[in-house]
């Protein structure tokens, strides 16, 4: 069976909305982040999040992952079991068990562990050995190592580190760093996974290769893909929707093609008044 054939059949066994975003507000003292943004995010859909600085992206991010705690509104996961979650006051380590990983704007890596410990990390999060088990070297301890060791190894190999399993995290280039920290996401085994500005800092081939990734996790790892970015070109290659924030308010969803062509977006996120002709003609840099 083809790539596209299995995501098929997936896609018609889990149909629905994964994530539901319903009237989020979040407040800073006097400051709004987030003004009743409500977002839905189909199972298996490649979703990205655009919008000028300042315009929430991030806070919604953090929102998702119990980073913050919104003070209005409902955030709630469909796992793939049908069990309905209310995210909003559960805490990430909680949240990341329920199936949401993420990546950050800047590296969060062991500099001095390396890649294939790096991985680990990640893919014991999810195994069941405790304390006692790690000391006295039961069985299942060692049958649990065995199999973090050949899934992390795995997972190299998927984004293309495998060569560079033994090399320090800090030692890798910027790109292949940013590529390691989707590894050690993936090994946590996540039903979604939220890509904070992956392609921040990297030059034209590596978010070509970037983009390339992205499509691969979702389409043969079968896993929904939260983006948000500022590269214009990246976004338009690799998300199927899009949603426009600014100033913490939701001013477009569409596809990317309506995304380009919407006047409300063109002057407050392009800021010009004339659509780009081709998509990633416009590109808008910096942090939310």
């Amino acid at each position: 069976m083809t790539t596209s054939a299995v995501r098929s059949t997936a896609s018609s066994e889990l149909d629905g909305n994964l994530i539901e975003v319903e009237h989020v507000t979040l407040r800073f003292g006097g400051v709004t982040s987030l003004n009743d943004v409500s977002i839905t995010q189909r199972r298996g859909e490649r979703l990205a999040i655009i919008g000028p600085n300042g315009a929430g992206k991030t806070s919604l991010f953090n929102c998702l992952t119990g980073v913050y705690r919104p003070q209005e509104g409902s955030i709630r996961l469909t796992r793939a079991s049908g069990a309905t979650t209310e995210l909003r006051g559960v805490k990430p380590y909680k949240v990341n068990r329920l199936g949401i990983a993420r990546t950050f704007q800047t590296s969060r890596l062991f500099g001095a562990m390396t890649a294939l410990e790096n991985v680990r990390v990640g893919v014991e999060s999810t195994q069941r050995t405790g304390p006692v088990g790690a000391m006295l070297r039961l069985p299942r301890t060692l049958i649990e190592e065995r199999e973090s060791d050949l899934r992390a190894l795995h997972l190299l190999e998927f984004v293309g580190l495998a060569a560079r399993a033994g090399d320090l995290a800090a030692t890798l280039p910027y790109g292949d760093r940013r590529k390691l920290e989707v590894a050690r996401a993936l090994g946590t085994r996540p039903e979604v996974l939220l890509l904070d500005e992956p392609a921040a800092g990297t030059n034209p081939s590596e978010k070509r290769a970037l983009g390339e990734l992205i499509r691969r996790i979702n389409e043969e790892l079968l896993v929904t893909i939260l983006l948000i970015e500022h590269d214009m070109k990246l976004v338009m290659s690799v998300a199927e929707r899009i949603v426009v924030l600014n100033f913490g308010r939701v001013i477009a969803v569409g596809t990317p093609a309506e995304i380009q062509r919407d006047p409300v977006v063109i002057d407050a996120y392009l800021g010009t008044s004339d659509a780009p002709d081709e998509p990633g003609e416009a590109t808008a840099d910096g942090a939310d």
